[in-house]
């Protein structure tokens, strides 16, 4: 799976703004495709920028059953999830991806004006310098999408840490969903996956356990802002609307959104 995800990531580097088997070369759809879309995703973002027609579901792998079931024709789900789903050897090896309509960043999200951040951005600094980032990158296939992560320390708040607050309750409270090869369950039903193995390094440097949250993706900014969890981290993309709603860390990988299809 690992070199699978390099030679697409590579490969999705080199590919127009040109929809194959999905539209037409203006990148507008033609009204007669649709596309499935995690609702509140970057995916649906861009969808919307396009004028396609949509079935908005749950999750991105929702998405892909759609598609699967043939009750969407395509789906726009990001890159590195495509890495790891669909293809050969994968859940949907009848699926490919033809088009990147994006480029974008992962990060991490906190409440607005969390010290968190700064935190988690110190993590990211020390555990890039060591190499612990890349080897758990490659653990899961990320590794040629990783972003060098520059040198950081941590400032706490001087009133109302965010971080003082975690340690004083013990838990680091994590939102995430079913996003490999982000965060997904492996067959014991523990939570893996490159951003789960992060926050446990966080959580492990915090002095604190992790608990982790599946949340409706659309509603991330509310479950944060009313602290049912202290933090999104499942390949969040940096979207403006994001980065307006929440403290954010460093971008850590470089994503895009691709469109699925059937490859038979």
């Amino acid at each position: 799976m690992n070199k699978k995800f390099a030679l697409m990531l590579a490969l999705s580097m080199t590919v127009g703004m040109v929809l194959t088997g999905c539209g037409n070369s203006n990148g507008k759809d033609d009204g007669n495709v649709v596309y499935a879309v995690e609702a509140g995703s970057a995916g649906e973002e861009a969808a919307q920028e396009n004028g396609f027609q949509t079935n908005v579901v749950a999750s991105q792998a929702d998405a892909l059953m759609e598609v699967a079931s043939g009750t969407s024709d395509a789906a726009i789900i990001d890159l590195l999830m495509a890495g790891a789903m669909i293809g050969e050897g994968t859940s949907y090896p009848d699926m490919t991806y033809t088009t990147k309509l994006t480029t974008e960043e992962y990060g991490v999200g906190c409440r607005k004006g969390s010290d968190l951040a700064s935190y988690i951005n110190a993590v990211f600094a020390e555990t890039y310098a060591d190499g612990t980032m890349q080897a758990t990158a490659t653990t899961y296939g990320v590794q040629e999408a990783l972003v060098k992560q520059p040198a950081s320390e941590f400032t706490a708040s001087d009133a109302d840490s965010d971080v003082a607050y975690i340690q004083g309750k013990g838990t680091l409270i994590v939102g995430i969903t079913d996003f490999a090869p982000m965060d997904y369950k492996d067959d014991s039903g523990k939570w893996i996956g490159f951003d789960a193995d992060m926050a446990r390094i966080v959580a492990d440097k915090l002095g604190v356990e992790v608990q982790f949250v599946e949340i409706d993706w659309d509603n991330k900014i509310m479950e944060l802002d009313s602290q049912n969890i202290d933090v999104v981290w499942n390949g969040m993309t940096l979207t403006s609307e994001v980065t307006a709603a929440m403290e954010c860390t460093n971008p850590y990988c470089n994503n895009a959104q691709v469109i699925v299809i059937p490859s038979k």
